[in-house]
């Protein structure tokens, strides 16, 4: 993992301009940004999924150090109850998108850049391959 790198895409996705209509999936690049994915997971045994999975949650925690450092401390907001809300109520994206690839993420309002952060790790469906994931946008989270 290169820290600087993904430090350096985190500052893009705060301060580069947003398209008028912003995507949420990790292809589109708004507001969604794969920092990290494994190639070969997709599918594969559970143990070599819990081993990825503890190094990209390692990862993740060593980003949040560093964000934690510039914007504050976050806890880990829990994704689960946003999912389960998504049954009853229109919860915004990319918050709702979040919450069907990550069960946990890292949370920041990213100084006087009008924009929330969130860092976590995709790991929801085992029939995808793991994502370290950031996202940065103006919408607040719900």
């Amino acid at each position: 993992m290169d820290i600087a790198r993904h430090l350096a895409a985190i500052d893009e996705l705060c301060f580069r301009p947003l398209p008028a209509e912003h995507g949420s999936s990790p292809d589109s690049g708004h507001p969604v940004a794969v920092l990290e994915s494994t190639h070969g997971v997709r599918g594969g045994g559970r143990e070599g999924r819990s081993v990825t999975l503890e190094q990209y949650t390692a990862y993740r925690d060593a980003l949040h150090e560093r964000l934690a450092a510039r914007w504050g401390p976050s806890d880990l907001w829990n994704l689960d109850t946003v999912l389960l809300r998504t049954a009853e109520e229109e919860i915004p994206e990319p918050w709702a998108g979040l919450a069907h690839r990550a069960r946990v993420a890292y949370l920041w309002e990213a100084g006087d850049t009008g924009r929330w952060v969130a860092l976590a790790v995709a790991d929801r469906d085992d029939s995808d391959e793991i994502r370290l994931l950031v996202l940065a946008t103006p919408t607040a989270p719900p």
